[in-house]
Formats: structure tokens, sequence, C-alpha cells
């Protein structure tokens, strides 16, 4: 096992923190690559960049993924919108 020193401790730290987790998927997320898990603060971002891709379930106030991009340039667009959630949020298992 490599020893990191407490810089490298450090990035690697925020790497880990910078997507989604995949095990507290919201429930209503479409089968696909894309999805929002449970960590959503209902903010609001996502959806207002991007009501193709995201919905609000009012019952639990989460987002959630309502349709998968499906085209090149919509993977991209949705792509984009994983850098603008403030929870981290979003994430990508493609």
């Amino acid at each position: 096992m490599k020893l990191m020193n407490f810089e490298q401790q450090q990035a690697h730290a925020n790497i880990q923190n910078v997507m989604a987790d995949r095990t507290q998927k919201h429930p209503r997320n479409t089968n696909g690559p894309l999805y929002v898990d449970l960590s959503c603060t209902d903010c609001d971002l996502c959806r207002s960049i991007g009501p193709q891709f995201f919905a609000r379930d009012d019952d639990t106030g989460y987002t959630f993924v309502h349709r998968q991009p499906q085209t090149p340039s919509e993977i991209a667009e949705a792509e984009s919108i994983f850098g603008t959630c403030p929870s981290d949020s979003i994430g990508s298992d493609g």
C-alpha cells in the first residue's frame, strides 16, 4: 500500500466526494446511467437548467431523473449539469 502525504490525502478525499452515492439513488430515477441520490437538497438548480432530464418528487422533496439523455449532445448537456449541483447529488454510472 502506498502512503500518501497530507495534501495527497486531502485531494483524494475531495475526489471521493464529487459525485453522488450510487447506493443511495432516488427510487424514481428512470433506468439508465444518470441518477440523483438522496443527498439532494431540493435547491431546484438542476431542474431549472435541465428540465428535460430532472423533475421534482413532491412527496419526498427530492429531484430525480425523469428522462435519460439519449444523443451525444444531450449526454454532454446532462454531464455539464453535474458540476452545478451544490450537494453533489447527481451521478452517472456510465
